[in-house]
């Protein structure tokens, strides 16, 4: 099962949105309560990221039975040096993000922690794609 979510440009009324459905699905799949928090805290980084660095965007979120893999695409500005962007507290947002309580520069750290998995790829000028995969625990559906 694939389902596709659309991330406006600084649109924080809608960016949200995914993160909040899937938890939703995932809950109803009988899924455990510390992975479905997991997935539901990197997905909202990810659109927090998109709505505010990425120009908006989409997320594209696969359910198997292996796991959950979450793929997030801009076609931002992409990012110019991504192990600097790691690091916590690093953040390129602007002052009226951050005067918003958005931009403490905990996004890609809050991902890398909550996925098991975690991919970036960018280019300059092009976009950004993040892919998180999250397995589920031995014996769950």
């Amino acid at each position: 099962m694939i389902i596709e979510y659309i991330i406006p440009r600084l649109d924080f009324s809608a960016a949200g949105k995914a993160s909040t459905d899937m938890k939703h699905r995932l809950t109803q799949l009988g899924l455990p309560p510390a992975l479905i928090k997991r997935v539901a805290i990197a997905m909202y980084e990810a659109e927090m990221n998109i709505a505010i660095h990425g120009d908006g965007g989409r997320a594209e979120i696969e359910i198997s039975k292996d796991g959950i893999t979450t793929c997030f695409i801009d076609h931002g500005p992409g990012i110019p040096d991504i192990e600097l962007a790691m690091q916590e507290g690093y953040s390129t947002a602007s002052e009226e993000i951050r005067d918003m309580g958005f931009g403490a520069g905990m996004g890609l750290p809050n991902m890398k922690k909550n996925a098991d998995e975690l991919i970036i790829q960018s280019e300059l000028n092009k976009g950004t794609t993040v892919q998180m995969h999250f397995r589920l625990p031995a014996g769950e559906p």
